[in-house]
């Protein structure tokens, strides 16, 4: 079974903003933004609605990062 480097604390990533170049930070997998709930539910039926089509099958974690200079967010694909 896959893991996420990140959400697991394997790895760090480091990212820049699309908009203002600065750095930008991790706020966790975007499936457990989806309700109060969602970090109980089982990774891979959550990633069946995430809204991204390959997550499931390429095995991969969408994460969301925010940058705190121009408040930009952005989803990233992390590969398990």
């Amino acid at each position: 079974m896959p893991i996420c480097p990140l959400c697991n604390g394997f790895n760090n990533a480091s990212f820049t903003c699309a908009q203002c170049g600065n750095s930008i930070e991790d706020s966790g997998r975007i499936i457990d933004f989806f309700g109060p709930y969602s970090a109980y539910m089982q990774i891979d039926d959550m990633k069946k609605i995430d809204g991204i089509q390959t997550t499931l099958q390429n095995y991969e974690c969408a994460h969301l990062f925010y940058c705190t200079n121009c408040h930009n967010q952005e989803t990233k694909l992390i590969k398990e």
